[in-house]
């Protein structure tokens, strides 16, 4: 009777995987899986991880600041910097135009038309639409350079 003597290749399936790889852990993503980005992402930031995505985020963020921020150099060299700077800087005109929307009727009331008035009411909503999307991304941006990973939820 021929003895049978264990081998790499032939013990209980350990032959399954080519020479010198192994996988590691319990989910094997293919090569071109890409990085999940969540809901409000912006568009002009690529996703987390690929190339030169922190170059495109802190694009991304000075675009959301006022133009002096580009004079300071450590604000270009240190995104994450510059994504506190965008988050407060964006939160200060986010609530500024919270203010103002409750003080619009008020103040320009006695001045102006009823329709002008919400004509400048209507453009106060939608600047604060607009603000609170922008929020949203300089948050997510600010996250992922701090290292936060974002995983879909089922």
């Amino acid at each position: 009777m021929a003895e049978m003597a264990w081998t790499p290749r032939g013990a209980h399936g350990f032959a399954r995987h080519a020479e010198g790889y192994r996988p590691t852990g319990r989910t094997r993503f293919p090569d071109h899986t890409s990085a999940y980005v969540p809901p409000g992402w912006p568009t002009e930031v690529q996703a987390p991880g690929s190339p030169e995505w922190e170059a495109s985020a802190a694009a991304f963020l000075l675009d959301c600041c006022p133009a002096d921020y580009r004079g300071y150099p450590v604000l270009r060299r240190h995104p994450v910097i510059l994504a506190r700077f965008a988050t407060a800087y964006v939160e200060s005109q986010l609530t500024a135009c919270h203010d103002g929307l409750g003080e619009v009727r008020a103040s320009l009331g006695p001045l102006v038309e009823p329709p002008v008035l919400e004509a400048a009411l209507a453009a106060w909503h939608e600047q604060g639409a607009l603000l609170r999307r922008r929020r949203r991304e300089v948050g997510l941006v600010e996250d992922a350079l701090r290292g936060a990973v974002f995983v879909k939820k089922l």
